[in-house]
C-alpha cells in the first residue's frame, strides 16, 4: 500500500528535496505540501494523508500547534501521523512536539534512505522514530520538568491497570526498545509483546509508542539518565 504524505515547511527547497526524494520510492507519494501551520491543518482535512513531515519553526501557526490540532482532529492512533523535521536533534521544541501527539522527529539533513525509513516507521505505528536519539531528546527534556505533569493519582489510576508485565515492557518502550529488543529481552516471541503494546496503549488511553514514552517519563517510571 503506498504511503501518502504531506510536507510542511515554509522553506521551498526543503519542500522540493523532500518532494523528489520520497517520491522516487515506489511505496511513498507525497500528495501535497503546506507552507504554515495552518494551512498543514487544512490540507491535512482536505487530503487525509498518512503522514505529515512537520517542521517546527513555520509562521501563522506553528509545527508544535499544528500538530496538536491535526492529532485532536484525527482521533485515533490509525490516523495522520506527524513526523516532526528539526535542525537539531536536541530542539528544545522537539519535545514539545512529542507531548502535543507527534508520533516521533527526523533531523533535516537525514539521507534518502532514512527520510523513506522514518516516514514508513511512523506511518506503521511499529517504533519510535531513531530510538536512540529520541531517548536521549526524552531524558533531556524530562530533566526540566519541576514536578510530575502527572498526579500521583492519575498515575496510580492509570499505570495501576497495568499488570507486572505490561508495566515492564512499558519502561522498555521508553527507553527505546523495539519490539523485537524487547522480546530479546524478555525471552518471549514478538508476538507476545506487540499484545503487550497494544494493550498498554488502550489501558493509558494512548495513541501510540511515542506517546507511551512520554508518558512513563512523565510518570517518573522511567528517570532521566
Amino acid at each position: 500500500m503506498t504511503i501518502k504524505v504531506l510536507i510542511a515547511d515554509d522553506q521551498m527547497m526543503v519542500r522540493e528535496g523532500f518532494s523528489v526524494l520520497l517520491n522516487a520510492m515506489p511505496d511513498i507519494e507525497v500528495i501535497g505540501e503546506a507552507v504554515n501551520g495552518r494551512e498543514a491543518v487544512e490540507r491535512v482535512r482536505e487530503l487525509a494523508p498518512d503522514v505529515v513531515l512537520m517542521d517546527i519553526r513555520m509562521p501563522e501557526l506553528n509545527g508544535i500547534e499544528a500538530t496538536r490540532e491535526i492529532i485532536a482532529s484525527e482521533g485515533d492512533a490509525d490516523g495522520c501521523k506527524v513526523l516532526v523535521l528539526t535542525t537539531f536533534d536536541l530542539d528544545e521544541y522537539v519535545y514539545q512536539a512529542l507531548r502535543a501527539g507527534a508520533s516521533g522527529f527526523l533531523l533535516k539533513d537525514a539521507s534518502a534512505r532514512q527520510l523513506a525509513d522514518g516516514v514508513r516507521v511512523v506511518a506503521s505505528g511499529e517504533a519510535l522514530l531513531a530510538p536512540t536519539v529520541t531517548r536521549r531528546l526524552i531524558t533531556e527534556f524530562s530533566k526540566l520538568a519541576e514536578t510530575p505533569r502527572l498526579s500521583s493519582t492519575v498515575q496510580a489510576q492509570q499505570y495501576g491497570e497495568l499488570t507486572e508485565r505490561e508495566t515492564e515492557v512499558l519502561v522498555l518502550i521508553a527507553q527505546g526498545l523495539s519490539n523485537a529488543e524487547i522480546a530479546s529481552r524478555l525471552v518471549v516471541a514478538e508476538s507476545t509483546i506487540k499484545t503487550h503494546v497494544s494493550r498498554v496503549l488502550v489501558k493509558l488511553g494512548l495513541r501510540d509508542r511515542t506517546q507511551a514514552a512520554v508518558f512513563a517519563y512523565e510518570a517518573r517510571l522511567v528517570t532521566p539518565g
